[in-house]
């Protein structure tokens, strides 16, 4: 099945933003896209842990400077301006209608919805989402692996297609 255009994407927003995934691969990541003038969008993180906006940008420093030793200050500092945190719980409906309002401050209406997080948690994510409209205004990428084994991969998908249209489902493997 091929997937038609997609509208440009005005957020980013990681699930797990806390996490190894994100300090290992994704922050190092976003350091290149800033460096290449390629990333245009406010990078929302939402985890559960209890940090400050501070110290979440302190992780995404020493996330970049942890894969890249030479990375200039100035594109650090530029990728940081654009980072926000959203502490809370993943089935706490607070979190969600702080993400809806974190989002629509940035006048977002085409977010990518990044599942740096168990694939246990992709449901309660998915639904949540939904939950406060913010389905309708992405797309979601889930990260490889995607359940634990074929029947609860197919059970995953049934669920994320209850809640986005398969065009807007993108499953990666962050090695490929």
């Amino acid at each position: 099945m091929s997937v038609g255009p997609q509208p440009v994407a005005d957020a980013l927003v990681l699930f797990g933003a806390t996490g190894d995934l994100s300090k290992r691969k994704l922050f190092p990541a976003l350091y290149r896209m800033e460096a290449h003038g390629t990333l245009k969008v406010p990078v929302i993180g939402v985890a559960r842990s209890d940090w400050t906006d501070a110290v979440f940008c302190q992780h995404a420093h020493d996330s970049v400077l942890g894969a890249i030793p030479d990375a200039k200050a100035a594109v650090i500092d530029s990728l940081l301006a654009r980072l926000d945190l959203i502490q809370g719980e993943y089935a706490d409906p607070k979190t969600w209608a702080t993400l809806a309002k974190t989002l629509k401050k940035h006048k977002s209406e085409h977010a990518v919805f990044y599942m740096a997080i168990p694939p246990t948690m992709f449901p309660t994510v998915a639904h949540s989402l939904a939950s406060v409209g913010l389905n309708e205004l992405g797309r979601i990428v889930v990260e490889e692996p995607f359940g634990r084994d074929a029947t609860s991969a197919k059970e995953l998908n049934t669920t994320l297609h209850t809640i986005f249209p398969e065009e807007r489902i993108f499953r990666i493997d962050h090695y490929l």
